[in-house]
C-alpha cells in the first residue's frame, strides 16, 4: 500500500496548498477497494534532511473510509497541527510524509507500574494515555526517540497535559499497532 497512501496523502497536501496535483482517487479506489473500508491513520510530515517534525495528526478510532482519513488527516498535518505555522509552498520539497495506519486500540489491563512495563512491547505499541478529562497518544515510532519506559511514559503524561508521574495514579492505557509507510 506503500505505493498508493503516500501520493494520497501528498496529493491531499497539494490539494490544501492550492498547488496542482494529478492523483486519480478514482482509480485509486478501483485498485485498492480496501481504502474504502472504515479505517484510522496518522500522517507525519518531516522536515528532512535531519527528519525533524513538522506536522502530526490523526485519528484513533475507524469511523470514516481510510482514503478519506488519510485525505483529512494529510491536510490537518499540513496546516493545523498547532504546534507549527501552516506548512508553505516552498517548504514542500524540504517535506517527507509518513502514513501510520492504526489497528484498532485495545484497553490495557494492569495493576501496578511494575506489571505495565512487563505488558508494554517498546517499538511495537503506540500507547494512548487516558485520565479524567486528558489523554494523549504515541506511535511506536516514538519510541526511537524516547527508547526507554520511564522517559516514554513521563512525557506522554506530559503531553497529556499532566504530571511527569502520572502512571502512578492509574490512568486507562491502551494499545495498538501501526503499519507504517513512508516516503523514500
Amino acid at each position: 500500500m506503500n505505493d498508493i497512501v503516500i501520493p494520497l496523502a501528498k496529493a491531499a497536501i497539494l490539494a490544501a496548498l492550492n498547488q496542482p496535483e494529478s492523483f486519480d482517487l478514482e482509480q485509486a479506489l478501483k485498485e485498492y477497494p480496501q481504502l474504502q473500508e472504515n479505517g484510522a491513520a496518522f500522517v507525519t510530515l518531516n522536515t528532512m534532511p535531519h527528519s525533524q517534525l513538522r506536522g502530526c495528526i490523526g485519528t484513533l478510532e475507524a469511523y470514516r473510509p481510510l482514503y478519506e482519513d488519510i485525505i483529512l488527516n494529510a491536510q490537518s498535518a499540513a496546516l493545523h497541527d498547532s504546534r507549527f505555522s501552516p506548512l508553505r509552498e516552498e517548504e514542500l520539497k524540504h517535506i517527507k510524509v509518513e502514513v501510520s495506519i492504526l489497528s484498532e486500540p485495545k484497553v490495557l489491563p494492569y495493576k501496578d507500574v511494575e506489571e505495565l512495563r512487563t505488558k508494554i512491547t517498546p517499538f511495537k505499541d503506540g500507547v494512548v494515555l487516558k485520565h479524567g478529562a486528558h489523554q494523549a497518544t504515541y506511535l511506536p515510532q516514538v519510541w526511537e526517540q524516547l527508547p526507554q519506559f520511564d522517559a516514554f511514559f513521563s512525557n506522554l503524561c506530559l503531553k497529556a497535559n499532566l504530571d511527569r508521574d502520572c502512571l502512578y495514579e492509574h490512568p486507562e492505557i491502551l494499545t495498538y499497532q501501526v503499519e507504517k509507510y513512508q516516503e523514500e
